[in-house]
């Protein structure tokens, strides 16, 4: 039904531009229409242009979960062995992806495509039209490299959970649908034109201040790039990255108390590199941080959004780790009555970061002012770990005092010396585990260990035991199949 849509569109309009230029009488003066090339001309232009990219991450057009406001959790927390969808969620497509049983029709994998390529595609637009104004110059370069920025960040999500994907770099200018569509492009060609983005954003400015706070720096362009490197296992560029961000002046540290990565009063911190932004009642239903309704009423028979796969993943903490008091809870203080109510179902412990402690009434979660943290300066010291173990064929003294920084503000021991390169890396892959909860890192961490990894993780919880090597990437829209026939699905997939 969409293609045939689709198609009435384009043929109404190429229909209508025929009947237009065959009508010398008819004079157009269209002064409410404002196109593209008389947008972009002042220094607002583009500011504008860009912040609109910055609004893909946070938002949804249509209404819906934003990116980062639950939609990329939905598909990399929920098909992972950390997180189930709720015992109340009657959503097939939800459901399906925590039994590892979504197929390419699935509405979720299909809205995380779209949201991916709605973002690039207002990169690409501000990145094309942003370098003619004239405006000041090193501004002009800030916002087109920002832009890159988020470009890179939104492939390389693209790239890792569909694999091939199409590469455009442009806005398309015809409505010939023949040549809007777009074969898949190799991941090492995805991979190449991510590089290149990250490498110019760079350049970009080590911090800002003002209204400007949260934007992306230069130390997040070598973060995320370094993530990249590492992601295809070039540990020597990955660690000169990873270098450039400990040692290059940022001001980068773990906060001392894990709590602050999560709290409305201390975001943008020191250990924040690079977040999606979140605001208290910004009066836009669908710039909600539903990752906030993790909270559940005082009423014991309703559920939260989300909720750990089970209680194996709550055992993982030892009783002195932090980390645990603050990824989960099992009881809320209700301030009406002054009684604490304690959650006792084979559901609890509750997912607990992104509430926003800071509401009244606490219920009010749809106005959480909490951020989304997609690289914290702990992935940084744990990538380093891993780059070093990787480079020397096991654990370097440097390696062991990254991971215990992390270990340290947990509260936990330091890691026991003389592991084997093996043992070291479990020991990381599980401090990334514990350390980055509902964050969106667990599925991509299994993925990229390669070999069975995802599916014999998977294969520990009942729930999950149709997981197959498939389940390593997503499988491509269907919609988006039926109308490019270029599109080719993955392995696995009908």
């Amino acid at each position: 039904m969409k293609k045939i849509k689709t198609y009435k569109l384009i043929l109404f309009i190429a229909g209508s531009l025929t009947t237009l230029t065959s009508c010398n009488k008819l004079t157009e003066d269209p002064r409410s229409v404002i196109v593209s090339s008389q947008f972009y001309q002042t220094t607002s232009d583009a500011t504008s242009a860009v912040n609109a990219v910055y609004g893909t991450l946070n938002s949804d057009p249509t209404g819906d979960f934003p990116l980062y406001g639950r939609q990329l959790n939905l598909l990399v927390e929920n098909a992972s062995d950390n997180q189930l969808y709720s015992p109340s969620n009657t959503n097939p497509d939800v459901r399906a992806l925590g039994t590892e049983s979504y197929i390419s029709s699935n509405s979720r994998v299909q809205k995380v495509w779209q949201q991916l390529y709605y973002g690039i595609n207002r990169a690409n637009i501000a990145v094309d039209n942003i370098p003619p104004i004239s405006m000041d110059t090193t501004l002009r370069a800030r916002l087109v490299r920002e832009s890159k920025f988020i470009r890179a960040l939104l492939y390389f999500n693209l790239v890792r959970l569909y694999g091939d994907v199409p590469l455009v770099l442009h806005n398309p200018n015809s409505t010939d649908i023949s040549s809007l569509l777009t074969a898949r492009t190799p991941a090492d060609s995805v991979y190449s034109q991510i590089i290149a983005d990250l490498k110019d954003a760079t350049n970009l400015p080590k911090s800002y201040t003002g209204a400007d706070i949260g934007r992306a720096t230069g130390g997040a362009a070598h973060t995320l790039l370094a993530k990249v490197y590492l992601t295809r296992q070039d540990w020597p560029d990955a660690l000169t990255q990873l270098n450039l961000v400990i040692n290059g002046g940022y001001g980068y540290s773990l906060f001392p108390n894990y709590l602050n990565a999560f709290q409305k009063a201390t975001k943008n911190g020191q250990e924040h590199i690079f977040s999606v932004q979140f605001e208290t009642n910004l009066g836009e239903a669908n710039s909600t941080q539903y990752l906030s309704e993790s909270f559940t009423s005082f009423n014991t028979g309703t559920f939260p959004i989300d909720i750990p796969v089970d209680s194996s993943l709550y055992k993982l903490f030892s009783p002195t780790d932090t980390r645990r008091a603050v990824t989960f809870y099992s009881s809320v203080y209700n301030a009406a009555t002054g009684q604490t109510v304690v959650f006792n179902n084979a559901y609890t412990p509750y997912f607990n970061k992104f509430v926003d402690y800071s509401l009244s009434p606490l219920s009010s979660q749809s106005l959480s002012g909490i951020n989304y943290p997609v690289l914290r300066y702990a992935d940084v010291l744990l990538m380093q770990a891993e780059a070093l173990n990787e480079i020397n064929g096991g654990p370097t003294a440097t390696a062991y005092a990254a991971i215990n920084q992390v270990r340290t503000r947990a509260n936990v021991p330091n890691l026991t010396t003389g592991l084997s390169q093996v043992a070291f890396r479990d020991s990381v892959f599980l401090e990334r585990r514990k350390e980055f909860i509902q964050e969106g890192h667990r599925w991509f961490d299994l993925v990229r260990q390669g070999g069975t990894a995802l599916v014999d993780a998977l294969h520990k919880i009942p729930a999950k035991s149709a997981a197959t090597s498939a389940n390593t990437l997503f499988p491509i829209p269907l919609v988006d199949i039926q109308l490019n026939p270029k599109l080719k699905q993955n392995p696995g997939y009908n």
